[in-house]
C-alpha cells in the first residue's frame, strides 16, 4: 500500500467518520421509511447528480437497443434506488439475518444442488457479479455455515476497508486482497475450500475475451485457470431482490464441473463465456439490480451511437 501523508490520513479519518455516522442514523431508522425515501432520493441521484450519468444511459441504451429513452431513464433511475437499498440492508444484515430468520426474508432456488456441489470434498469456485446484493449473498454463506473466501479489492481508504471488511467477515466469510492473492487462493484450493469472485470485472485486453450484451468485454483469466487447474465446479449463484428491503431469491444459476467432458470446460474461453452468458441472462430478468456505472466494455470501445445505427442500417 502506497505511504499516506499526514494530510491524507486525516481526510481518510473525516471520511470514515462521516461514513459511521451515516450508518449509525441509518441503522436508527424504520425499514419501511428508509425504503420510501431511497426511491425519493433515486430520482435525485438520476436526474440532478452527474455521477456517471452519460456512463449509465449509454451501457443501458447499447444493451437494450429495442427501448424507448423514457424505458432506459427508468432503469437508470431503478437502479439508484436499488443501490441505495443495497446500503440500506448492508447496515442492517447483522441484526436481521441470523441463522433463526433468514427463511423470513429470502428464497433459495437451486438449494440441493447448491449444498451438494459445496460439500464435495473438492475445491469450489463461487461466482457473482455487480447485481442483486451481492454482498447478502456472499454474508449468507457465512449464515448457512459455509466459509467463503472472497477476493476483494482493497478500498484506497483504510479505514473504511477496515470496517467494511469487518461486516464482510462477521458471519465467517474471509476476505483476500485482490493484488498478491494468488498464493491464498491457491492454498485454500488445495484444502479443498471455496473462492468467492465476481466474474464481470473488467479486466482489460489483457484479459479473456467474451461477448457481454453482444459486444466484446474481458474477464479476468484467473477465474478460469483456478477452476481448469484445480478442477474446481464453479457454481454462478445471484441474490436478486423480489420486492422491497430484506425480501430475496438466492438463485443458483448454473454449475459447471470440470471433470464433465463438456465444451463448457474445454478452455478458458469456453468456460468464461459460459458463466459470463448465465450472470447476462440475471441481468435481463432484472436490469435495475445491475451496476449500469462501471464502464463493462471500456476494454473494447464501440463507436458513437449515431454511426453504430448508421452501420447497422447499412448490413440491414
Amino acid at each position: 500500500m502506497k505511504r499516506r501523508t499526514l494530510g491524507t490520513r486525516v481526510a481518510d479519518w473525516m471520511t470514515y467518520v462521516i461514513v459511521r455516522v451515516g450508518i449509525c442514523v441509518v441503522q436508527s431508522l424504520p425499514r419501511s421509511f428508509l425504503e420510501r425515501q431511497a426511491r425519493k432520493w433515486s430520482y435525485f441521484l438520476a436526474y440532478r447528480v452527474n455521477i456517471r450519468r452519460d456512463v449509465v444511459q449509454d451501457n443501458i441504451e447499447r444493451s437494450f437497443p429495442d427501448w424507448t429513452d423514457e424505458e432506459c431513464q427508468e432503469a437508470g433511475r431503478a437502479m439508484w434506488e436499488h443501490l441505495l437499498l443495497m446500503v440500506i440492508e448492508i447496515a442492517h444484515a447483522p441484526r436481521v439475518i441470523r441463522k433463526t430468520t433468514w427463511r423470513r426474508h429470502l428464497r433459495i432456488e437451486g438449494l440441493e444442488q447448491l449444498i451438494r456441489t459445496l460439500w464435495l470434498d473438492r475445491p469450489k469456485v463461487v461466482l457473482s457479479g455487480h447485481y442483486g446484493n451481492f454482498e447478502l449473498a456472499a454474508f449468507l454463506f457465512g449464515v448457512f455455515g459455509f466459509q467463503l473466501f472472497s477476493v476483494a479489492r482493497e478500498l484506497d481508504n483504510p479505514f473504511l476497508d477496515q470496517f467494511v471488511t469487518e461486516f464482510r467477515e462477521s458471519r465467517g466469510q474471509k476476505i483476500l486482497p485482490k493484488k498478491g492473492s494468488a498464493p491464498d487462493v491457491a492454498a485454500v484450493l488445495e484444502e479443498n475450500g471455496a473462492i468467492g469472485l465476481l466474474g464481470d470485472q473488467a479486466a482489460g485486453r489483457k484479459g479473456c475475451r467474451v461477448n457481454f450484451f453482444g459486444r466484446p468485454a474481458s474477464v479476468h483469466k484467473a477465474i478460469g485457470v483456478f477452476s481448469l487447474s484445480s478442477e474446481a465446479p464453479v457454481i454462478v449463484c445471484t441474490a436478486t431482490r423480489r420486492d422491497g428491503l430484506f425480501s430475496f431469491d438466492l438463485r443458483v444459476e448454473g454449475v459447471i464441473d470440470p471433470r464433465d467432458d463438456k465444451p463448457e470446460v474445454q478452455g478458458l474461453a469456453e468456460l468464461s463465456q459460459w458463466y459470463t452468458d448465465l450472470l447476462e441472462g440475471a441481468v435481463r430478468r432484472r436490469p435495475d439490480q445491475y451496476w449500469w456505472v462501471h464502464r463493462r466494455w471500456r476494454c473494447f470501445p464501440q463507436p458513437p451511437k449515431k454511426v453504430r445505427n448508421e452501420e447497422e442500417r447499412a448490413v440491414a
